[in-house]
């Protein structure tokens, strides 16, 4: 499902204007970059949390030329749903 296809099915059920809802959308997304950023927590009851993570050193591998190279530690966005979430979706086919 696209943004465009979010928007369009919530200003369906909600009867509201779909510029209205592209901003509001677009202002959500916004705030949760910058708090996961500012290492800030952010969670939706019934939905889940999104965070940043750390990742460790490594060595990694570049495969063109088959040669070691080190990944440093970086942080990366993630995502845990909740266990209602998690358990309609291992409920559904």
């Amino acid at each position: 499902m696209t943004k465009a296809e979010v928007i369009l099915a919530i200003s369906r059920k909600t009867g509201l204007d779909k510029e209205d809802i592209r901003n509001t959308l677009d202002e959500l997304v916004s705030v949760i970059q910058n708090s996961v950023a500012e290492n800030q927590r952010v969670h939706f009851s019934g939905f889940g949390s999104f965070f940043k993570k750390k990742r460790a050193k490594k060595i990694g591998r570049n495969i063109s030329t088959n040669t070691a190279i080190v990944v440093e530690e970086h942080y990366i966005p993630s995502f845990k749903p909740s266990k209602f979430f998690a358990a309609k979706i291992k409920t559904t086919s």
